[in-house]
């Protein structure tokens, strides 16, 4: 059977400034990843660690080279067609989990369901699938709690019901764990291992080595290449990740 890439970034470039103040972030990059990969990406402070994952994500479009997403070019979209795309098909989990105050963690789940172009469910059927989200996420007990109400591992749980309640097909995860204690890191990352055996496409961003090892493959950025891949020994699919000439 063919492979199904989720992700197909070829060539990549992202050039900020002009002249003698042009700086390149990234240079000709090429990432390849498989539907139901769990995939890491790591990097010191300039090494386009970010920017590429702003790319990966549609925050930004790169100043050339091609990037499918889910069998979609998405390199040369506008604002506002990224931000759909994001909303359709990309879910985020942040260090600072970025929940709304003041409501509800069913609401903050119900959030990007009430963005989604032509949806035509109900608010009934929205609120249905926010509770079997959070169900999912163990928070059923928590689902009328305002965040201050929340440890801040139910807060990134909040986060990761919110980033899955649209079905993505891929979730972003930066820095998941910096803002949590180490038992409560491990829940959350083992939270995200069961989200990947349920099939989701998960990208994890960290500079934490031993966060990286959960993944199938680390890829690792230094000066806008990719320096290095590292293989953990436990991906179950044929992976292919390169950096164009």
């Amino acid at each position: 059977m063919k492979d199904r890439y989720i992700v197909e970034a070829n060539g990549i470039t992202q050039i900020y400034g002009m002249g003698d103040a042009e700086v390149v972030a990234l240079d000709k990059v090429s990432v390849q990843i498989e539907q139901g990969e769990f995939i890491a990406i790591m990097g010191p402070s300039g090494s386009g660690k970010s920017t590429l994952t702003n790319i990966l994500g549609c925050l930004a479009r790169p100043t050339s080279g091609q990037y499918v997403l889910d069998a979609e070019d998405v390199s040369a979209l506008d604002k506002v067609e990224l931000a759909a795309i994001r909303n359709q098909k990309i879910g985020y989990v942040f260090q600072s989990f970025n929940l709304l105050p003041r409501t509800t963690a069913l609401r903050n789940v119900i959030l990007p369901l009430l963005y989604v172009r032509d949806n035509d469910k109900s608010y009934a059927e929205m609120e249905d699938r926010a509770i079997e989200t959070l169900k999912l996420v163990g928070l059923e007990d928590r689902m009328e709690h305002e965040p201050q109400e929340l440890s801040g591992g139910q807060q990134q749980r909040v986060a990761i019901a919110r980033a899955l309640v649209n079905n993505p097909v891929m979730v972003i995860a930066d820095e998941p764990t910096g803002n949590l204690d180490s038992r409560t890191g491990k829940e959350i990352m083992e939270l995200l291992h069961k989200m990947n055996e349920n099939g989701t496409t998960i990208i994890i961003v960290t500079h934490d080595k031993a966060i990286a090892d959960h993944a199938q493959r680390a890829i690792h950025l230094l000066d806008g290449h990719i320096d290095n891949i590292q293989h953990n020994g436990h991906s179950n699919v044929q992976t292919k990740v390169s950096k164009t000439a």
